[in-house]
């Protein structure tokens, strides 16, 4: 592995809470990865620095050099212009035209191609866990916030302003909770990470009960999704039914898209899903196709990413390989 052959990709995906980085060989083989908070608070430049850290840290894993590092792909929430990668507006990271692809290329000195982070996911489940095959398919990734992605006639579908996709910010019921995009009501502020912390928060200082307080105490410091889990599969109630009404939302705008798209198959994941796909999925599915119309269910697939939280970098991966392959 040392021969100083550029014959490996890097993938990152960068989220609103964590940056994940992967070492993929020529046939996106992963070989090693990376881990590190985003810290968004501290601002673009910080944050740019941390991603930096993150493949260094991944390639150090992969007992590589940078030098053997062919290309970057980055997947970053919001709308990215995919010929400049530039960051337009990512609301979880409240970025306004941030330079990423250029300035991680400054810093690398490696070749960086940026595309949005679930368009990126959707990629990555689209080629390597149903090999290209489908005409159509729908991604749709649960996390920080909410984000998807279209393959429509085996291609990215990116939109006339690279924002297609952004099914997050569908708005599902226009007196609902405010969304960090500025409308009310988005599925993203429904059943978000985010939106399901929030409304565990409130219930808490509602004086409702959760086994959540006796497993972090009660300011639920480092809550993570798969304390989700742990409290609904101890009988929690209140975790469960906040928990199956995101679920609800989830299904509603899944059979919303259907509706639209009619793609083959439905790809859900994200780390809310890869954290509680075995409580979500079946309310998910059941809720979208009461929402389909009669008869326009069939040979339409709703699945869980197996690729889990390793989307995003595979995706990006596979950015990277097809642009300098």
């Amino acid at each position: 592995m040392s021969n100083g052959n550029k014959e490996f990709y890097v993938g990152v995906d960068l989220g609103g809470t964590k940056i994940l980085a992967g070492i993929f060989s020529l046939k996106m083989e992963l070989i090693g990865v990376a881990k590190i908070s985003t810290k968004a608070t501290r601002g673009a430049e910080a944050v740019m620095d941390r991603i930096v850290r993150c493949i260094y840290d991944a390639v150090d894993e992969s007992d590589l050099s940078l030098k053997q590092v062919k290309g970057i792909g980055v997947g970053a929430p919001g709308a990215v212009d995919p010929e400049t990668g530039v960051v337009i507006f990512a609301p979880n990271l409240d970025w306004h035209d941030v330079e990423l692809q250029k300035e991680l290329n400054r810093r690398l000195d490696v070749a960086v191609v940026a595309g949005n982070d679930c368009n990126v996911s959707t990629l990555g489940v689209y080629e390597k866990e149903f090999n290209s095959k489908p005409r159509n398919l729908l991604g749709i990734f649960l996390g920080t916030g909410i984000g998807g992605g279209l393959i429509l006639n085996r291609e990215l579908f990116l939109g006339c302003n690279y924002s297609a996709g952004e099914l997050g910010h569908m708005v599902l019921d226009p007196n609902g909770p405010q969304c960090e995009c500025g409308n009310k009501g988005c599925f993203e502020a429904l059943a978000s990470r985010t939106a399901i912390f929030a409304r565990i928060h409130s219930a808490i200082e509602a004086g409702r009960k959760t086994v959540l307080t006796e497993i972090l105490g009660p300011d639920l410091s480092n809550l993570r999704s798969g304390d989700l889990r742990r409290a609904i599969r101890r009988g929690d109630e209140l975790v469960a039914a906040i928990v199956e009404e995101a679920a609800v939302y989830t299904g509603i705008a899944t059979g919303n898209l259907i509706n639209i798209f009619s793609p083959e198959v439905v790809v859900l994941g994200g780390g809310v899903i890869e954290a509680l796909g075995c409580e979500m999925m079946p309310t998910i599915e059941k809720v979208a196709r009461e929402h389909v119309l009669d008869g326009t269910f069939k040979r339409i697939q709703i699945t869980a990413s197996k690729l889990g939280d390793y989307a995003g970098i595979t995706g990006a991966a596979i950015l990277a390989r097809t642009k300098w392959h």
